[in-house]
């Protein structure tokens, strides 16, 4: 079962050896989310050296999400904010990346098990194929629009929200299973809770959000399970925007007259807070957003 993380900043999680098996090259992963039973996951993925790998087929439906360097795949090359999804079953082509590139892998249905293609176990399903998007050259779409947008989503009684833009880069009409880009709008304002029937899960890729969870920034991310209420929402000056998973179709059950707010005196925000002494921070710190690790057995 996946846990339901909210919120957490990527920094504060600790490096893994990269589950990639065989690969050429060297990487290490951050456990975002990671279901123990199943081994589905949310990864941030970083390549220390050139890396490669041959064709074959995943154990579980793969997506990988490119932060920045590039990755080719096949004949393409796939560079900051492209995306490629490989079903359970697919026969995906060889990969190619750079030192230095970042990408966030995500896992479905499945774990870390990979077999190279002509090797006798190699079984591959001809009706299911590799799905690449260069979102770094789509355009931004309102959800509103009928055609390009997703007027299913981010609705109340079936009437869209505004404000919000959107990059589809996988739907499954059968499961409603979907990944998208999401953009809000600068000052991007919604008040009720809300609540889904399906999980939810983002990356900030850039900007910065406040809601009844605590403040998003670049590198941030959370894993909601379906049923939990979240809201307050409100974008900042210079907008947000998200990488953001379901595994069905996002319905928004609101309850209206909600708000949850917390209130209370600064003591030890620091000087640009009036009133506010330094900070005290236990020894040894713990989290590295907040400063360095102090004890080396934490390191």
């Amino acid at each position: 079962m996946r846990p339901h993380v909210e919120l957490i900043d990527e920094k504060d999680l600790i490096w893994h050896m990269a589950e990639l098996p065989h690969g050429a090259g060297q990487a290490r992963q951050r456990n975002l989310n990671y279901c123990e039973e199943k081994g589905e996951a949310s990864l941030a993925v970083e390549f220390e050296t050139d890396w490669s790998r041959p064709a074959g087929v995943h154990a579980a439906q793969t997506e990988w999400f490119v932060l920045q360097g590039e990755v080719e795949i096949g004949d393409d090359v796939l560079v900051k904010d492209d995306y490629f999804m490989a079903p359970v079953g697919a026969l995906t082509p060889a990969l190619k990346v750079k030192a230095g590139t970042r990408v966030l892998l995500f896992r479905e249905f499945g774990d870390w098990g990979f077999t190279p293609a002509g090797t006798s176990s190699a079984q591959s399903d001809p009706q299911q194929s590799l799905v690449v998007k260069r979102a770094s050259q789509l355009d931004w779409f309102e959800v509103t629009d009928p055609v390009n947008g997703s007027p299913m989503d981010f609705s109340r009684g079936g009437t869209p929200v505004p404000g919000l833009y959107i990059k589809l880069l996988h739907h499954n009409p059968v499961t409603g299973f979907y990944t998208r880009l999401i953009r809000a709008k600068p000052n991007w304002a919604e008040h009720p809770l809300a609540h889904h029937p399906c999980y939810e899960e983002a990356y900030c890729l850039e900007g910065s959000f406040d809601y009844n969870y605590g403040s998003m920034w670049p590198g941030t991310y959370f894993f909601r399970p379906a049923g939990v209420r979240h809201g307050d929402f409100t974008a900042g000056p210079e907008g947000t925007t998200w990488l953001l998973r379901c595994d069905g179709r996002l319905v928004d059950w609101y309850t209206e007259e909600a708000r949850v707010e917390m209130h209370g005196k600064a003591l030890n925000w620091g000087p640009d807070y009036p009133g506010s002494e330094p900070p005290v921070l236990l020894q040894p710190t713990r989290s590295r957003s907040i400063g360095p690790m102090k004890d080396p057995s934490y390191l």
